[in-house]
């Protein structure tokens, strides 16, 4: 396995991710506050029946939290997630609080897919996913461009195929 070492991979995921990812969370900010609203209108909260005051100090404290969220998560997790290919090895690097950082050799591929969800199609984005034989799982690829999705995976399945090796 000469050649393979942990490292930062280079590639960046499509400039895409930002919004994807703003978006994503942005609807589970709204659930949130959704609820928070709907319980401020019907005066019926977890802290007895008549407690606006306290109702509208936590939609406003979630209204922060939201914005803050908004803001930082979505560029910071671009900073941080990262791939790569070589000849050898597929390097992943994703998170943002909890960061990982993968690495499989190409002789240890069994599988790769692509996957998009519907709010990765609206974005034109995709996961590839590469499954080996490790017991850690396998390595995603998130927030692609579909195209790049699409190569990727026809480049990994190709080296794979390559290998001499029986990929367990």
């Amino acid at each position: 396995m000469t050649g393979i070492g942990l490292r930062a991979p280079r590639q960046t995921v499509s400039r895409r991710a930002i919004p994807y990812w703003t978006v994503r969370a942005l609807l589970g900010w709204l659930v949130l506050a959704g609820v928070q609203c709907f319980l401020l209108v019907v005066r019926r909260g977890p802290f007895g029946a008549h407690s606006p005051a306290v109702l509208s100090v936590t939609l406003a404290v979630t209204i922060v939290l939201a914005i803050a969220h908004l803001l930082v998560m979505p560029r910071w997790r671009f900073r941080v997630h990262r791939w790569e290919i070589t000849p050898t090895a597929v390097y992943t690097q994703s998170g943002w609080f909890d960061q990982e950082w993968r690495i499989a050799p190409i002789s240890r591929i069994q599988t790769v897919d692509t996957e998009r969800g519907p709010l990765e199609q609206l974005f034109g984005l995709a996961k590839v996913t590469v499954t080996t034989a490790s017991a850690a799982g396998p390595l995603h690829i998130k927030v692609l461009d579909t195209q790049t999705a699409q190569r990727v995976a026809e480049d990994l399945a190709a080296a794979a195929g390559l290998g001499g090796g029986d990929a367990t």
